[in-house]
């Protein structure tokens, strides 16, 4: 990093304050602060800022150092150690967070609560705050820490960088996110329209439009027993209308079959039979006779007989006429 973007970064009183932090006890309360002042002046010069030859600048180093000289340690200690003790609850409100800190710390270094410092506490807090949520999401499984940077509106760069993934990965997510918005979404419209229902009709609702359990679980607020409940009395329900359609698809199976035979009339069997003659006359292949003989309304059970026995007519027709 060059010495412009570290001006950039950093103000005078912090630099000042990092260098005094380095100095030994020796040169923080021996009998030279003098040469002290200057060797840190011509070493902050390099930073990019004009100490040793500045005035205002001079009296700000001077100042700084008498001050630690006099509390017998570097102000940015005690900064350094309220920062790094500060914890993610703690951090939900950075301007209370910033308030509490300064007030403490500012009873020994009280110009630290003024207007010229305060901007800069904050930014050292967001950036404890920062580093607080990478240390938190590297701690959690799968893709759950890049959620809650996202969630916490931690830039993508920054996650990329901090968490070692991809670009791709992390577009995968937030992909996955918009998806997961947009299910939710949905959800809510389809509870709109079933609000006055009671709970297990909303869960049939739901359920029938594809929603998971655990989202039904969520945003329709029930239990997984709830669910499971509905679920068996939908099974239930299925096996019956299954049942239902089964008879009915008998039922019309009869139907098109037509009686048995020992419930046909005499006349009938002869006007059957009749037409059954005239249909073999046409074809003589299993399947034509078949289709014409139900076209024509024939029962079933004289069709088998035609295309299995069909000496067997001569039979039941002789027996028809009596």
């Amino acid at each position: 990093m060059s010495a412009t973007e570290t001006t950039q970064q950093k103000p005078l009183w912090l630099l000042i304050e990092e260098n005094i932090l380095d100095l030994d006890s020796s040169e923080l309360s021996g009998g030279d602060p003098e040469g002290v002042i200057q060797r840190v002046a011509h070493e902050l010069d390099n930073t990019g800022y004009n100490v040793s030859r500045h005035g205002g600048n001079m009296l700000k180093l001077r100042w700084a150092l008498g001050k630690a000289r006099t509390v017998g340690k570097p102000m940015l200690q005690d900064l350094d150690g309220a920062v790094s003790a500060l914890t993610l609850d703690g951090l939900t409100d950075l301007y209370g967070a910033a308030t509490n800190l300064l007030d403490d710390v500012g009873k020994t270094w009280p110009e630290l609560k003024g207007p010229a410092y305060r901007s800069d506490v904050v930014e050292m807090i967001e950036a404890k705050k920062l580093d607080l949520m990478i240390a938190k999401a590297k701690e959690t499984d799968g893709d759950q820490g890049i959620r809650y940077l996202l969630e916490e509106n931690v830039k993508g760069e920054v996650i990329v960088a901090a968490l070692g993934i991809s670009e791709e990965k992390l577009n995968e997510v937030i992909n996955l996110i918009a998806k997961e918005k947009a299910e939710r979404e949905r959800v809510a419209g389809l509870l709109e329209k079933v609000a006055n229902k009671s709970s297990e009709e909303k869960i049939k609702y739901l359920l029938d439009n594809n929603v998971t359990e655990p989202l039904i679980v969520e945003m329709a607020e029930v239990d997984q027993g709830a669910i499971d409940a509905v679920k068996k009395a939908m099974e239930e329900e299925l096996k019956e209308q299954q049942r239902l359609a089964e008879e009915e698809a008998a039922r019309k199976k009869a139907e098109a079959a037509g009686p048995a035979l020992e419930d046909i009339s005499n006349e009938d069997m002869r006007d059957h039979i009749e037409a059954i003659r005239e249909i073999m006359e046409f074809s003589d292949v299993e399947k034509e006779i078949r289709t014409m003989c139900e076209q024509s309304a024939i029962p079933q059970c004289l069709i088998d007989i035609a295309v299995s026995e069909p000496g067997k007519l001569d039979e039941l027709e002789k027996k028809a006429e009596g």
